[in-house]
C-alpha cells in the first residue's frame, strides 16, 4: 500500500501544479490579447465589388423615402 501512495502521490501533485500553471498562463495570455487585439461589434461592411460601379448602394436614410413616407 505504501508503494502506491509513493508513486500516486508525486503523479497527482505534479498534475495539480500543471493545471494551475496552464490556467494561469491561459489568463494571462487571454488578458494580453483582448489589450492588443480588441474584439469590435458592429454592422459588417459590404464586400468589394458587391454592387455594379453605376449603381451606388442603397442608404436607409433617403430624403425621397422619407418623403414618401409622411
Amino acid at each position: 500500500m505504501a508503494m502506491v501512495f509513493v508513486i500516486s502521490l508525486p503523479l497527482i501533485l505534479f498534475s495539480v501544479m500543471l493545471g494551475v500553471g496552464c490556467y494561469l498562463f491561459g489568463r494571462a495570455r487571454g488578458r494580453q490579447d483582448i489589450r492588443t487585439h480588441a474584439q469590435t461589434f458592429g454592422v459588417p461592411i459590404a464586400p468589394p465589388n458587391a454592387y455594379p460601379t453605376d449603381q451606388q448602394p442603397p442608404s436607409s436614410c433617403s430624403k425621397s423615402k422619407v418623403s414618401e413616407m409622411v
